[in-house]
C-alpha cells in the first residue's frame, strides 16, 4: 500500500500517537460517522454509544467484512476473524466537534484514551485523532497500524470511493511503524 506522508500517524512521544486527516464534509456528517453505530460500523467497528460523557460505548469490530469485499485475516490475527466486542467509555461529548472514548478493556479513564477533533476548514473537515497513555513504543506501533487503515477507509466511505480491502492494506503497516518511530 502506498500513502502519502500526510497519511501516516505521527508518534508525539513513547506513549502518544497523533493522525491528521482532511475530509469531506460538512462536519455533521463527518460526525454522524464516528457516532452512529451503523455508520461507524463501515469504517472501524460498530456497536451502541451512549451520546454523553460518561456514556457506556461497545464496540463491535468484523474487520473481515470491512472495506470492498471481505477477505479473511492473515494467520496471526485469526482471532480477531469474525465479530468481537469491547466495551469503553465515553470521556468527551461535544458535538460535532469533539469526541473521546478510553481504550483499554477495563474502561478506565485514567487508562489509554482516544481523542478526536473536527474542524471546518476551507469547505473541508479537519479531524485529528490522538491516542494517548499508550504503553510505550509497542503499544504506538499496535495502534497505529490499525487507525491508519480504518481512517483510510473513513475517507473512502465519505468520499463515496470504497476500494480498499481490511486486512490486505493493514498487512505490513506494522512494520513500516515500526522503521517509523524506532529507525529498527
Amino acid at each position: 500500500m502506498t500513502a502519502s506522508d500526510k497519511a501516516w500517524g505521527e508518534l508525539i512521544d513513547r506513549n502518544t500517537v497523533r493522525f491528521e486527516r482532511l475530509l469531506p464534509g460538512p462536519i455533521t456528517r463527518v460526525w454522524d460517522y464516528l457516532t452512529d453505530a451503523k455508520l461507524r460500523g463501515l469504517w472501524f467497528a460498530g456497536g451502541p454509544m451512549e451520546p454523553r460523557a460518561g456514556g457506556k460505548m461497545d464496540v463491535v469490530f468484523d474487520n473481515s467484512n470491512l472495506g470492498a469485499h471481505p477477505e479473511p485475516a492473515p494467520e496471526r490475527f485469526k482471532k480477531f476473524e469474525g465479530p468481537f466486542e469491547s466495551r469503553h467509555v465515553v470521556t468527551i461529548w461535544e458535538p460535532p466537534h469533539r469526541l473521546g472514548f478510553t481504550w483499554d478493556d477495563d474502561m478506565n479513564p485514567e487508562g489509554c484514551v482516544v481523542e478526536i477533533e473536527l474542524t471546518e476548514e476551507g469547505g473541508k473537515i479537519r479531524l485529528v485523532l490522538t491516542h494517548r497513555r499508550l504503553s510505550g513504543i509497542d503499544g504506538a506501533i499496535n495502534v497505529s497500524g490499525g487507525w491508519h487503515i480504518h481512517l483510510l477507509m473513513l475517507e473512502e466511505q465519505l468520499a463515496g470511493d470504497v476500494k480498499t480491502p481490511f486486512w490486505s492494506a493493514f498487512e505490513g503497516l506494522e512494520k513500516n511503524y515500526r522503521q517509523r518511530y524506532t529507525g529498527k
